[in-house]
C-alpha cells in the first residue's frame, strides 16, 4: 500500500501518528510496528519527508500526548493521526478530539487532521470481501 500523498483534508503532513488503543502483551504492537517501518519505507521510496511515529490511548507507551508534544517541540507542527481502529467508536469520536484540543492548548501552531479508521477507508472492505474468497477458494483447491 502507498503512503497517501495527502491527508483528507488536502495537506501533506510532515508526522503520521499511527495511533491505536493498546493492550498488556507487547507482541500485541508487532503488527504496528511493522506497519510504521513499511510507512517509512514507503515515505522514503517516494522520497517524501514523514515522520512515522506510533501512538497509544492505554496500557502503551508512548501515549498520543506525549507523541504529540514531541512531534510540536521538533518543529513538525502539520500532524496527521491515523487511528488504527476498526471503526469510530467511543475512543476515535470522543478521546482523540480531546486529546488533540488539550495538546493544541500547549502548541497553538499544532495542526492536526485526523484519517479515517480502517473500515472507512476507500475500497478497503471490498479488497478484504476478495481476499476472504480467494483464500477460500485456494484453500478449497489445495484441499480437492
Amino acid at each position: 500500500m502507498a503512503l497517501p500523498t495527502v491527508n483528507p483534508q488536502g495537506a501533506a503532513p510532515t508526522a503520521l501518528v499511527l495511533f491505536a488503543h493498546g493492550a498488556r502483551s507487547t507482541s500485541w504492537a508487532q503488527p504496528l510496528h511493522e506497519l510504521q517501518a513499511a510507512l517509512q519505507q514507503q515515505a522514503a521510496a517516494q522520497g517524501r519527508s514523514c515522520t512515522v511515529r506510533l501512538a497509544f490511548l492505554e496500557l502503551m507507551q508512548p501515549d498520543l500526548p506525549q507523541v504529540l508534544a514531541e512531534l510540536a517541540d521538533a518543529g513538525l507542527h502539520d500532524v496527521a493521526i491515523w487511528p488504527v481502529f476498526w471503526a469510530a467508536g467511543g475512543h476515535v469520536l470522543r478521546d482523540v478530539p480531546a486529546l488533540i484540543a488539550q495538546a493544541q492548548q500547549r502548541d497553538p501552531q499544532l495542526q492536526v487532521q485526523m484519517w479515517p479508521v480502517l473500515s472507512q477507508w476507500p475500497g478497503l472492505l471490498d479488497w478484504l470481501a476478495s481476499q476472504v474468497f480467494a483464500s477460500s477458494t485456494s484453500k478449497t483447491e489445495a484441499q480437492g
